[in-house]
């Protein structure tokens, strides 16, 4: 069919786009993958398992890799069906080389020994980046992270706030925090004074942005010196403290971080909806999940009092996206970014993304980031967002529009290339000759 046809055409031009991935969980001191157990470990393969009955004993540390890979093998055929596997797949056929139409039990093996052999080569990671088309990746980083050993202009670090924001009555914290800035936190002054030295540490290391994961019961609204430093004392005194002492405290200390984000131009990333330790019996990463019992009416002071500060925004549910259009519609600071966990499947993200694209400025809009623990999994992830916006653009843009084919890719480039390197102030890769090169 043209359609078709024209969706292909699409799609075979985003392929040659570089890719700039504003958020992932890279380890920038061990990226890539050893063995097919890396793969197959990531919390979508052994959460689907587990769920399609999958015992959690062969997922423990101590079992042997190969034997654990087996043991999730006999449950892949079950999760066939899903997007994850189609994941596997493209990892399985583009980057092991190997033919194959599934991965069962029946080949487990060659598959592990393909890995394996793949995984082994000494430029294996410089030949994935290259395959990949990587230009820049995006780190989650704890405050207290040394920064060291890595190229940052590749391994972007993004400070990662949720521990300052929601765990500061932990002594643990309160100890990494000293020793990360030389001071210890014993009053509002103190503790202003070291998010102070992190942020500053982390802008002069080059990061690019401030990130924190929200849960729906949070409601950010300033807070006056005289209450936090109330609430603060009985969080740093008491083995108990009150509730609405720790989120006072939690409150101040978000709002200290807007203040710090505008003082050093970094754009403040929110992930919204998440609901920790739901499935108490779930396997490791696969006890969340979201609660759409929240609104960003709740958020509409922050936007309000840091017009200054970038905001993209992630909601977990696929209910709060018309929310995140609207306020990304009106908002001049609000941005809609990517497509987060549970909302990051075609049957969710083709909707959404048609809604963003059809009534958001195309300068308010991050298309993608793979929120990959492992540089494998960037590639098909991105492939699966492109399948999506190749559709829509042929669809939407080209035949029901009369967009030119240059036009719709030019808006495909801003969205995921030029927006995230403006937001983040990332530099800007070459056009692709599609694009007519640099501009």
């Amino acid at each position: 069919m043209p359609g078709g046809e024209l969706t292909n055409r699409i799609k075979r031009a985003l392929d040659a786009f570089p890719i700039v991935d504003p958020h992932s969980h890279i380890d920038p001191a061990s990226p890539v993958c050893k063995t097919l157990d890396d793969i197959l470990g990531y919390h979508y393969y052994t959460e689907l398992a587990h769920s399609a009955g999958m015992d959690k004993a062969p997922l423990a540390p101590d079992v042997d890799p190969l034997d654990r890979a087996k043991a999730l093998a006999r449950f892949l055929p079950l999760i066939a069906n899903t997007e994850q596997y189609r994941w596997l797949l493209f990892i399985v056929r583009r980057f092991l080389g190997l033919d194959v139409t599934r991965v069962d039990e029946t080949n487990i093996e060659q598959v592990w020994g393909a890995a394996k052999e793949r995984f082994a080569a000494p430029d294996w990671q410089e030949r994935l980046i290259q395959e990949t088309r990587l230009n820049c990746i995006f780190l989650t980083n704890d405050f207290d992270d040394p920064l060291q050993g890595f190229d940052t202009a590749f391994f972007v670090p993004c400070l990662r706030t949720d521990d300052l924001v929601f765990k500061l009555g932990d002594e643990r914290v309160r100890e990494r925090l000293a020793r990360a800035t030389n001071v210890e936190v014993k009053d509002l002054n103190s503790l202003r004074e070291a998010l102070a030295r992190v942020f500053q540490n982390f802008v002069d290391k080059g990061a690019r942005a401030c990130a924190v994961s929200l849960p729906p019961a949070f409601a950010p609204e300033p807070v006056s010196d005289v209450e936090a430093a109330r609430a603060l004392d009985a969080v740093l005194r008491l083995a108990s403290p009150s509730a609405h002492a720790v989120q006072t405290t939690s409150k101040w200390v978000f709002w200290l971080i807007a203040e710090l984000c505008d003082d050093f131009n970094l754009p403040f990333d929110l992930m919204i909806g998440v609901r920790r330790a739901v499935y108490r019996d779930g396997v490791f990463q696969g006890q969340d999940l979201l609660d759409v019992r929240w609104s960003l009416m709740e958020y509409a002071t922050l936007f309000n009092s840091f017009p200054r500060v970038a905001f993209p925004v992630s909601v977990l549910s696929h209910v709060h996206n018309q929310e995140l259009v609207a306020f990304a519609w009106i908002f001049p600071n609000v941005l809609c970014h990517g497509h987060w966990w549970y909302s990051n499947v075609p049957a969710f993200l083709e909707p959404d993304l048609r809604a963003r694209l059809t009534a958001v400025p195309r300068s308010k809009q991050i298309g993608y980031y793979s929120d990959a623990y492992r540089l494998e999994f960037v590639l098909p992830k991105f492939d699966m967002y492109r399948r999506c916006l190749a559709r829509l653009l042929a669809e939407e843009f080209i035949t029901e529009r009369g967009w030119s084919e240059e036009e719709a890719l030019e808006l495909a480039w801003v969205v995921l290339v030029e927006n995230p390197c403006r937001v983040f102030g990332v530099p800007l890769p070459a056009r692709p000759p599609e694009l007519g090169g640099s501009r």
